[in-house]
């Protein structure tokens, strides 16, 4: 079992029932997905950028990402419809929870000037979205192989009602909130 798994289980299940004063085990809220979404719009012009970008993320997150396409045109841009735009991956089980291991372990403390994740990025359901200015900071990328540097966002979805219980549950995990 993943470490995180396991500290969610035994440390994050009680802490939560006890804080919000849960009468079940399964009115605690838990990790549902991660998505990562990485927009190129530069691909517009050139294709390779795409694959690179796609070849990037499946290394990042060890699965083949979807390739996301415009939804409508956009002249000014250049833009068509069913342009390939970007990529995404969503991580679910297992993988996911060893995905936010490694992001809360090593890649947060990588970010430069980095002084905490703002409180305020939650969505009101419970879900929390941050950005990464570049895909460098996880170890598994070779900085000398890469075209361009690009950056990614990171959606934790929860089954958490409130932002309250979404920050709490991401608080117990480890995550290294901004102090207000």
């Amino acid at each position: 079992m993943n470490r995180l798994k396991d500290k969610y289980i035994k440390q994050s299940i009680p802490a939560l029932m006890k804080k919000f004063d849960y009468k079940n085990i399964h009115q605690v809220p838990k990790l549902e997905k991660i998505t990562l979404n990485m927009g190129v719009g530069v691909a517009t012009q050139n294709k390779a950028i795409l694959d690179n970008a796609v070849k990037d993320m499946t290394i990042i997150t060890g699965r083949k990402p979807v390739v996301t396409k415009a939804k409508k045109s956009i002249s000014n841009f250049k833009l068509r419809k069913n342009m390939p735009i970007g990529c995404m991956v969503t991580l679910r089980g297992e993988i996911m929870y060893e995905f936010l291991d490694r992001l809360i372990s090593i890649v947060i403390p990588r970010i430069r000037d980095f002084r905490g994740l703002p409180r305020k990025s939650f969505d009101g359901r419970g879900n929390f979205s941050m950005g990464i200015k570049e895909q460098t900071v996880f170890p598994e990328i070779e900085y000398d192989k890469i075209d361009a540097i690009r950056g990614l966002s990171v959606t934790i979805g929860t089954t958490a009602r409130t932002d309250e219980e979404g920050r709490e549950l991401l608080v117990n995990l480890g995550m290294p909130f901004k102090k207000n």
